[in-house]
């Protein structure tokens, strides 16, 4: 399962998203977590001291090679170099899964605080001026598209603040979105930003309030975002601590919000898998994205990438397919 983790700048999204990815490793699962904030922060706040998160080796250094290996043998490929962010995966196309060894995980993922991690890499000073972040997270993008991931796997990313994401078809790559929200005015105001351009691609959206004092926060919550509202994580003093550079073992973490982790993880699960909706995204931005700029750069329709008759999805794996929720 794909899960994203955005919200407002400050909110908390990075602190929950660590806290959920290590909730799921002590389970026992299988996890692939991944920064795709412009902020990069997730290695922190799974445990890295800041010169360990600093060398982490960036997704987008390795591009030209991710490109290669998940073109495979796909006949609709001419090239690495004619793959962009959106490329879906067709018939002869690598997939990928998320416990395996690859030569893309070899080069990109490492353990931090016992959590496989991924990391975009930082906006630099080089691209300040000459570069958008979304060419970084693009190489997100391009994993999630070929990514075969089924229940009891996890796929975690913590998505840069606001509504940026809709800025390319990534908001559409997962299987449970959870908008973490503050009980105040400007945070309900970004989940009503994301919510509104969420609802035209059936992106199922929970919203996890944080900083939760009291009854009133609550109700507040409840006011503005109504039956959205899955769950709510307390103000912690295991959660202060960890912002202030300790990180202390999980079990510290309060009872009530462990259980927050629980129940997160039980709406994940209860979440039915949609290769069908999936993929006809992937081709919908894709050929977005052709259309807008991508042919123009490769010189050729990139459209014709697109494998008609190839849904991504367990079956591609020759796998039978998981039970719906």
């Amino acid at each position: 399962m794909k899960i994203a983790f955005v919200g407002k700048g400050g909110s908390g999204k990075t602190t929950l998203a660590a806290l959920f990815a290590r909730h799921l490793v002590y389970t026992g699962a299988p996890v692939l977590a991944v920064d795709a904030d412009i902020n990069q922060h997730l290695a922190v706040a799974l445990g890295a001291p800041a010169h360990v998160a600093a060398d982490l080796p960036p997704l987008g250094e390795h591009l030209p090679d991710i490109k290669e290996y998940l073109r495979g043998d796909n006949p609709r490929i001419g090239s690495a170099a004619e793959m962009v962010k959106t490329t879906p995966p067709g018939r002869g196309s690598r997939l990928l899964r998320i416990d395996e060894e690859n030569p893309v995980y070899a080069a990109c993922v490492r353990q931090v605080g016992g959590v496989r991690l991924a990391v975009t890499g930082a906006f630099t000073t080089e691209d300040l001026g000459v570069a958008c972040y979304h060419s970084k997270v693009g190489a997100v993008e391009l994993l999630l598209n070929h990514l075969v991931d089924g229940p009891g796997e996890y796929a975690v990313v913590d998505m840069t603040a606001g509504a940026d994401s809709f800025a390319s078809g990534l908001f559409t790559r997962f299987d449970r979105t959870f908008l973490v929200c503050e009980p105040t005015v400007r945070s309900v105001g970004v989940y009503r930003q994301y919510a509104g351009y969420a609802r035209d691609y059936d992106v199922a959206l929970s919203v996890v309030g944080n900083k939760v004092e009291d009854a009133t926060d609550v109700e507040f919550l409840r006011e503005h975002v109504g039956e959205d509202l899955l769950t709510w994580m307390s103000r912690s003093r295991y959660i202060r601590r960890a912002e202030r550079g300790t990180t202390g073992p999980l079990d510290e973490l309060e009872p009530a919000n462990r259980a927050v982790l629980q129940q997160l993880t039980r709406a994940v699960d209860d979440t039915t898998q949609d290769w069908a909706a999936f993929t006809r995204h992937a081709h919908e931005f894709h050929r977005r994205n052709a259309a807008a700029w991508a042919n123009e750069r490769a010189g050729t329709d990139l459209t014709t990438q697109i494998d008609p008759d190839f849904q991504l999805g367990p079956a591609t794996l020759g796998e039978p397919a998981p039970a719906t929720a």
